[in-house]
């Protein structure tokens, strides 16, 4: 049987800290940040860690 391939987005998208929890980016960051006032901005530079509900989905993710 083959090896099992890992998702190589979530890969780049997330990464694990030394505790074992899931670091992940901050949404709405992208555009349209002319109507986003400077400490919305600054509070989403951030990162910040994927909720323990989430966690499972995303380990399965980058180990599976």
């Amino acid at each position: 049987m083959p090896k099992m391939k890992s998702r190589r987005r979530a890969l780049k998208t997330y990464k694990i800290t030394t505790t074992g929890k899931i670091k992940r980016r901050k949404a709405f960051r992208s555009h349209i940040l002319t109507s986003k006032s400077s400490k919305r901005k600054r509070h989403l530079r951030k990162p910040t860690l994927v909720s323990s509900a989430d966690a499972y989905k995303v380990k399965r993710f980058l180990l599976a």
